[in-house]
């Protein structure tokens, strides 16, 4: 395969599809890097926490982002300089994350950082809008789906695996109506780019999966 410098594949799809999974296999067989989008999201939300920022507040959100930076180094998440891998994970930022991610300001923050890091590497990027918007120009675009019930049991065994109560009916529901409000959003909803390869997991695992990228990547080059 030809030098993979510069090599820049999106990955995009619903909830549960796998997106992550696959993205970090297929950067590891690439040996490429992993952008972690949501990890940013996160990111952010832990700078607001510790700020006592209201992210409804336009001009203390916008102070607060003029004088943060999230990048990657050496698969550890950093903001500003100081490595955040557990301090993300908490059940308090994934709260925030969730609220905060929809702010437009926090999205243009977060796209030109992602941007600026598409232009000096090569890398692998999953989220909902990345190839139709984040890296447009991307070299390999795929769009990575699986059916609702797949994806539920996919999340419930999950939670299973980490000791918690899992109803499959519960989890199906809520998937539908993240979808829902994922493909819905004003601001850069789930997108399927035009020239991306759908490769749909219902009945494929994960390593099956990066295998197909990779026959895609494979055959082009």
């Amino acid at each position: 395969m030809e030098n993979t410098e510069r090599l820049r594949i999106a990955i995009d799809g619903p909830a549960g599809a796998g997106k992550s999974t696959a993205a970090k296999r297929l950067a590891r067989e690439l040996s490429i890097d992993y952008i972690d989008t949501g990890a940013m999201y996160r990111a952010i939300a832990l700078k607001l926490i510790r700020e006592h920022v209201d992210y409804n507040d336009a001009e203390a959100l916008k102070e607060l982002l003029s004088e943060t930076d999230v990048d990657f180094r050496d698969g550890h998440v950093l903001l500003d300089g100081e490595i955040v891998d557990k301090d993300i994970r908490t059940s308090a930022v994934s709260r925030m994350a969730s609220d905060s991610s929809a702010v437009l300001a926090i999205r243009e923050k977060l796209v030109a950082l992602q941007r600026a890091m598409g232009e000096t590497k090569g890398l692998v990027m999953d989220g909902r809008d990345i190839g139709s918007n984040v890296l447009p120009d991307a070299e390999y675009k795929f769009y990575l789906t699986a059916s609702v019930h797949v994806r539920a049991c996919r999340r419930s065994l999950e939670m299973i695996e980490k000791g918690e109560t899992a109803d499959l009916d519960s989890i199906e529901a809520d998937i539908t109506a993240r979808d829902l409000q994922d493909s819905t959003r004003t601001h850069h909803p789930l997108t399927q780019a035009e020239d991306a390869i759908v490769v749909d997991s219902t009945n494929l695992n994960i390593g099956e999966v990066v295998e197909v990228m990779l026959g895609h990547i494979r055959s082009r080059r």
